[in-house]
C-alpha cells in the first residue's frame, strides 16, 4: 500500500503548476451538501464542484455503480466498445433530441468535439468557404485552444499566440449583434442557453427562437453548450426542452457524471455521418467505469420528481436571498433558474465577489463567483431544504461581516 504523505496548503505551491490560487481549506470528506476538511471543520455546499456535484457528495447510486463497475473492467481502447457506454448512449438518445453520442472526458472536449464536427459537416455539405463561427462575448465553452477562442472571454485566451481563425463573438440577447455577423460563410452558432461564467445570464424568448431562425436561414448548425446547464441543473433535464428551440448538436459534461470525468456530444443522425472513422477521438473518453457511473447519475436526475424538486428548492433559494438583500442592500438583482443562480453586487461592491465567497467559506457555507460581481450558487439538486436554510443562515452572517 503506498505511504499517505502529509501535506497541506504549501504544498500546493511546491508541487503545483501555479495557475490556480486555491484557498487555505482542503477538503477530505463529504456527504450529501456537506464537506469536511482536514482540520474536521464542517461546511454547506453550495458550489457543487462548479455545478458537477449534481446528486451530493458520495451519492450511493453512484458509489454503489462504480464500486460494482470497478470491479469488472475499468478501461478499453476504441477498438471495441463497452455495455455502459452503450446503455447510458442509448438513455441518452431515448431522452432528448439526437440519435447519436460521442463521448469525452470532460465538457471542454465535448465542445471542441462538436466544433470540429460544425466544420467538417460544412466543408462536406456546403463547400471550403463556409467556416465561420459565431459566439458570444463574456461565453465560455472551455480551454483548448479553439474552445477558449470561441469563448468570448480574451482574458482566457490571449497569450498563446496565433488563435484559431474565423471565429467571431456577437452580444448575448442581442438578436440584431447576431444579424450582423451571420452570412452564408457561416457554419455554426455556439451559445449557451443560460450564460454561466458571464453572469448566469438567461435568454431572452425573442433572442433564442430568433438565433434559431438565423442559423436556419443561413444553413448554419445550431450548437447548444449545455456543459453547465444540462442535467437537471435548470429543473428540465437540458435547458434545450424549455425554451422551444432545438439545436443540432448539444454538449453536456459536468453533473453527467456527477463528480466522475465525463463529457458527451450529441446529435443527429444527419450530422454525425461526418465525423467519419479515424476523424476525431478520445483514448479514454467513453470508458465503462465513467460511463457506469454517469448511467447511474443519469437513471437518478431522469426523473420528473427530481426535475419538480430542483424548481421548487430554486423557489426557496431565491425567497432566502431576496430576504438577505433586503435587510442588508447588497445585491443589484438576483437572477438565475433552477439551482443555477447568481446573486449581482450592487455599484458600491462591484468586483469584490471573491472578496464575499471567502468571507462565506470562512463562516462554513462553499459557493462561487461568476466574474467579478456576481456570487453563483450551484449545490446539489437534491440538497435538503435543511441545508438550504442552514446555508443561507451562515451566508447572511458573511454578508454582515463582510459588510461590517
Amino acid at each position: 500500500m503506498s505511504e499517505l504523505l502529509a501535506v497541506d496548503r504549501s504544498t500546493f505551491d511546491q508541487v503545483m503548476v501555479p495557475n490556480y490560487a486555491p484557498s487555505k481549506v482542503i477538503p477530505v470528506k463529504g456527504k450529501g451538501s456537506r464537506i469536511w476538511d482536514k482540520d474536521d471543520n464542517e461546511y454547506i455546499d453550495f458550489a457543487g464542484g462548479i455545478a458537477v456535484t449534481c446528486l451530493g457528495h458520495c451519492h450511493p447510486n453512484l458509489v454503489n455503480a462504480l464500486i460494482d463497475q470497478g470491479q469488472k473492467l475499468w478501461h478499453l481502447s476504441n477498438t471495441m466498445t463497452n455495455e455502459p457506454a452503450l446503455r447510458l448512449a442509448s438513455k441518452m438518445i431515448d431522452a432528448t433530441f439526437a440519435d447519436k453520442v460521442y463521448f469525452s472526458n470532460s465538457g471542454g472536449e465535448a465542445n471542441e468535439a462538436a466544433l470540429k464536427l460544425a466544420r467538417r459537416w460544412a466543408l462536406e455539405e456546403h463547400g471550403i468557404e463556409k467556416t465561420h463561427i459565431i459566439a458570444f462575448k463574456q461565453g465560455f465553452h472551455g480551454r483548448t485552444f479553439f474552445t477558449v477562442t470561441v469563448g468570448g472571454q480574451p482574458a482566457y485566451s490571449d497569450g498563446f499566440g496565433p488563435k484559431p481563425a474565423d471565429i467571431f463573438h456577437a452580444e448575448y440577447n442581442d438578436l440584431e449583434s447576431v444579424k450582423a455577423l451571420i452570412s452564408d460563410k457561416t457554419c455554426a452558432v455556439v451559445i449557451e442557453p443560460l450564460q454561466g461564467e458571464g453572469g448566469i445570464i438567461q435568454p431572452t424568448d425573442e433572442f433564442i427562437k430568433g438565433v434559431r431562425a438565423l442559423c436556419d436561414q443561413n444553413n448554419a448548425l445550431l450548437v447548444f453548450d449545455e456543459v453547465q446547464t444540462g442535467v437537471g441543473r435548470l429543473g428540465s433535464l437540458y435547458a434545450y426542452m424549455d425554451l422551444g428551440v432545438t439545436p443540432d448538436i448539444l454538449t453536456t459534461a459536468k453533473g453527467l457524471g456527477g463528480g466522475f470525468p465525463i463529457g458527451a456530444m450529441i446529435t443527429t443522425d444527419a450530422i454525425a455521418k461526418h465525423l467519419k472513422i479515424g476523424t476525431h477521438g478520445s483514448t479514454c473518453g467513453g470508458n465503462p467505469l465513467a460511463c457506469a457511473v454517469a448511467e447511474a447519475a443519469f437513471d437518478t436526475v431522469n426523473t420528473p420528481e427530481l426535475l419538480a424538486g430542483v424548481k421548487e428548492k430554486s423557489k426557496l433559494f431565491m425567497k432566502r436571498l431576496n430576504a438577505i438583500n433586503e435587510k442588508h442592500s447588497i445585491f443589484s438583482e438576483i437572477r438565475g433558474k433552477g439551482l443555477l443562480i447568481g446573486a449581482v453586487l450592487n455599484e458600491q461592491y462591484k468586483g469584490k465577489a471573491k472578496e464575499l465567497l471567502l468571507t462565506a467559506m470562512d463562516e462554513g457555507v462553499m459557493v462561487l463567483i461568476a466574474g467579478a460581481n456576481v456570487v453563483r450558487f450551484a449545490p446539489s439538486l437534491i440538497v435538503p431544504d435543511e441545508d438550504i436554510n442552514q446555508g443561507m443562515d451562515k451566508f447572511e452572517i458573511a454578508i454582515a461581516k463582510y459588510l461590517s
